[in-house]
């Protein structure tokens, strides 16, 4: 019976890899669906989130399933409870993907306000701390967590010079720029947000592994 664990929790960080496969993939195109202003690119990351949305659901179940039927103690019961948040941090890391694509629409038909400079540093970012906070998890990995939660600083600072740029350099000197300079406010916003929920799932690896809170806590780091 304990072999059979071991199997099904095996099972379990596969899908959580697999899960986190898919979110990455979709917020590297949704931001190449703004680069290349393409409906049909951004179309596809919102239809594809429905199989993101399943996965979700399908790892909620076994997770039940788990707790349910082999009632774990210690550090597997805070690895399936783990499991089942960081599939709702992966879920709305995808919505946020979302809504990028659905940025994307709205500038289709017009030309780019100015040169994408930091929203790729700022989707580089977010596509390497959402690898890594899997991994963490995946192998229990506290140092690699610990990185994720770091990093989170630098997404807010990227954040903040492309809100800074479009506000003092474009909308604050000419009010026609807005419809395309608020959109790209709210991508960075976005991006931003999908670095938080990384962040979020990195702080749970430290729960999950060490049973320390360092949520809201970093002098715990």
């Amino acid at each position: 019976m304990e072999r059979h664990f071991d199997v099904e929790l095996a099972d379990l960080k596969n899908d959580i890899l697999a899960m986190g496969d898919l979110v990455e993939e979709a917020i590297i195109d949704s931001v190449e669906a703004l680069k290349q202003l393409s409906r049909p690119k951004a179309q596809e990351v919102i239809d594809n989130d429905r199989f993101i949305d399943e996965q979700e659901l399908e790892i909620d179940e076994d997770c039940l399933d788990l707790l349910a039927l082999r009632q774990p103690m210690a550090v597997d019961l805070r690895f399936i409870t783990m499991a089942m948040k960081i599939s709702t941090d992966l879920e709305r890391m995808a919505d946020l993907a979302v809504d990028i694509s659905q940025r994307v629409l709205e500038l289709a038909d017009k030309p780019l306000l100015k040169p994408l400079v930091d929203i790729p540093k700022l989707t580089l970012l977010a596509q390497k701390m959402t690898r890594d906070t899997i991994s963490s998890f995946v192998n229990k990995d506290v140092k690699l967590a610990r990185s994720v939660i770091l990093s989170d600083r630098e997404a807010d600072d990227l954040r903040d010079r492309v809100q800074q740029e479009l506000l003092n350099d474009y909308i604050s000197k000419n009010k026609s720029t807005i419809p395309r300079a608020i959109p790209l406010l709210l991508v960075a916003r976005h991006l931003e947000r999908i670095c938080d929920h990384a962040t979020n799932i990195a702080e749970d690896v430290i729960y999950m592994v060490e049973a320390r809170v360092v949520k809201h806590q970093p002098e715990n780091l």
